[in-house]
């Protein structure tokens, strides 16, 4: 795991702005609620005791640590065990689909503590787009945390009346931010790309052209008055993924509404130096074959789709395969991981289908060489609402890839 990045984004937390500190608190979350002593993160950090007590000092200052009682020592009296407090810091995961709103709210430790769902039509137009997802993020944060962990100018539910999306046509925006809630970080948000991660503008969605420039995130700081990541829902749910151990070197596929990957290089998310990696669902395969959404012809993304909209998942699953293997050819990498709502609905019929074509052609290619494992990802249709909250989270643990 890479921890040089010294702060987050947006993430209104003094001390996680130095490189050690976050060394520290990565630790920290590791250990979980057993915690670890001061001793053992000097050990493991490299830093001296004198550091790490004035960093977790600090940290429990700002209610970012706290003790977890003692542990017996091989002499003296027994050492303090520190642990992270999971509250003390949480952020909004949002996943905009062509059709429907996931958010999660996620604690520092990654534990979600609230989820919620809304329809959704990504081409009604982006006022009314930005006014659900206003209503959605304050009426989770409103059900999940209680008055004492609210701000003054927070909304409670009788405020969030006047936060529904406006009628088709209506161009007024909901009156007000969030307020201040205390211990959030801020929003992210993942939805179709291709998107420009670092400035959080939209490119051209597929079948959504009028996205094209949009600048989401400047548009969503604004209207809910907190920090806002943006990027791509394959990027997301791969960064959540590294961020759960899965591996250092994967590749994630998502199919629901549209086919993308995200890919995980060195344990970090790779987006590519404009970033555009990832555009998986738009590798032609067929030459001269059925019009795809994008103005090409024979992509993944149709050939795969349309054998889902017929009810040929098996098909679609040796579709899939055959775009896996060529991603496995180009980059070698240790696994395949699948998510997304048309893989949710038959799982066991993709990885098969998607591992028996990587098998067939690793046989071809060198014998009795292994294959790549293949397997669902974990979080379900969860997973690339939970990774858009890491986006605000990792960070905080020195991540590079946030």
């Amino acid at each position: 795991m890479n921890r040089t990045r010294s702060g987050s984004a947006g993430a209104n937390l003094p001390t996680v702005r130095h490189h050690n500190t976050a060394l520290v608190l990565e630790l920290l979350r590791e250990a979980g609620a057993e915690g670890i002593s001061r001793l053992e993160l000097a050990e493991r950090t490299g830093l001296t005791p004198q550091a790490v007590s004035k960093i977790t000092a600090r940290l429990r200052e700002e209610g970012l640590a706290a003790e977890a009682g003692y542990r017996a020592s091989t002499g003296g009296k027994p050492r303090t065990v520190l642990r992270l407090v999971p509250g003390a810091g949480r952020a909004v995961g949002v996943q905009l689909d062509r059709d429907e709103l996931r958010l999660v709210l996620v604690e520092l430790d990654g534990t979600v503590v609230g989820r919620r769902c809304a329809p959704l039509n990504l081409g009604a137009g982006s006022q009314t787009v930005l006014a659900v997802v206003h209503r959605e993020v304050a009426g989770l944060i409103a059900e999940e945390l209680g008055p004492e962990e609210l701000g003054p100018e927070e909304l409670g539910p009788e405020e969030l009346s006047g936060l529904g999306a406006e009628e088709p046509g209506g161009g007024g925006e909901a009156d007000g931010g969030l307020g201040e809630v205390r211990s959030l970080l801020g929003v992210g948000v993942a939805l179709p790309g291709p998107l420009d991660h670092g400035q959080g503008v939209l490119h051209r969605v597929t079948g959504f052209p009028e996205w094209d420039g949009f600048p989401l995130r400047d548009a969503l700081t604004e209207r809910l008055g907190v920090p806002v990541v943006v990027d791509k829902d394959t990027n997301a749910a791969t960064l959540g993924l590294a961020v759960r151990g899965v591996g250092s070197s994967f590749a994630y596929l998502h199919l629901g509404t549209g086919l993308g990957a995200g890919l995980a290089v060195g344990g970090a998310v790779h987006r590519g130096a404009r970033n555009r990696a990832g555009e998986f669902g738009h590798q032609v395969i067929q030459l001269d074959g059925p019009l795809c959404g994008c103005g090409d012809r024979g992509c993944v993304e149709a050939l795969c789709l349309a054998a889902v909209a017929r009810g040929d998942l098996v098909e679609a699953a040796r579709v899939l395969g055959v775009a896996a293997g060529n991603l496995v050819g180009l980059l070698d990498i240790d696994r395949v991981l699948l998510g997304g709502r048309t893989i949710g609905t038959a799982p066991d019929v993709f990885v098969t289908g998607v591992a028996g074509v990587l098998d067939a052609r690793t046989w071809r290619e060198g014998g009795m060489r292994e294959s790549v494992p293949v397997a669902v990802a974990p979080g379900g249709e969860w997973g690339v609402a939970e990774g858009a909250a890491q986006l605000l989270l990792a960070p905080v643990f020195g991540r590079e890839d946030g």
